[in-house]
């Protein structure tokens, strides 16, 4: 990887444990047991733009790797939820469970209010990153009415785009471990033993989301992202 503004060498931040997310991945005032990472000269907050499927978590485990960021990811969120007491979900929460056991997209209200119940998170000293946040216009307008409410600044955008057909294959090719989360993909990058994970022996699992034929039913509404809105065009720099 090249020495940039981006990816510079001289660091460590490589070589210190991961974050700690509850407070994102619970929301509803739960607090980090971790302090956050000390970041890597300052604190980075990016947003990663592009259609489900385009590649964003593979960047954003490297930039956060790199950069000693935070990654926020909405559908880490989703599936965590899936995984927990549905009693103690927030109204938000079930709504966009209901959601995509259709097969749908999560409403924007729905989408705004989950991240509203955890603004402590864009709060952080050790920066964010947020991955699949936001995907609409209405989105990025309420976030960034969000973030200039927090006092929040952004340092920098990147768009993904891809062509859709090769968003679909990715998608339904997508497999994850059911133990430490590790991703593969059927073509691209297979385990090594079918259904088994490199890292931990952990059982490889398909998400609830990217079955085909949940894939088929939210086609029509998956759009290739168009080019960024000029509010997030932040520090004269633009990705």
């Amino acid at each position: 990887m090249k020495d940039n503004q981006f990816f510079p060498r001289t660091d460590a931040v490589g070589l210190m444990p991961g974050h700690d997310r509850t407070a994102w991945l619970k929301g509803g005032g739960h607090p980090c047991v971790m302090p956050p990472r000390k970041p890597l000269g300052k604190a980075w907050r990016i947003i990663l733009l592009g259609a489900p499927g385009v590649g964003k978590g593979t960047q954003a485990d490297r930039l956060c790797e790199r950069l000693g960021t935070c990654r926020l990811s909405t559908g880490d969120v989703f599936r965590a939820a899936k995984g927990g007491n549905e009693a103690s979900l927030s109204p938000a929460m079930r709504s966009a469970l209901n959601d995509m056991k259709r097969g749908e997209l999560v409403p924007d209200e729905t989408v705004l209010n989950m991240v509203g119940e955890r603004l402590g998170c864009l709060n952080c000293s050790g920066g964010f990153l947020l991955d699949g946040f936001p995907r609409t216009v209405a989105q990025a307008e309420a976030l960034e009415k969000l973030l200039l409410s927090q006092g929040v600044q952004l340092t920098v955008v990147f768009n993904y785009v891809l062509p859709l057909e090769q968003i679909a294959a990715r998608i339904a090719n997508r497999r994850s471990c059911s133990d430490c989360k590790a991703s593969y993909h059927l073509i691209n990058q297979p385990p090594a033993a079918a259904g088994i994970c490199d890292h931990c022996g952990g059982k490889l699992f398909q998400h609830e989301d990217d079955h085909p034929e949940l894939l088929r039913a939210r086609r029509s509404s998956i759009k290739l992202p168009p080019s960024p809105s000029p509010i997030f065009i932040i520090e004269g720099t633009c990705w």
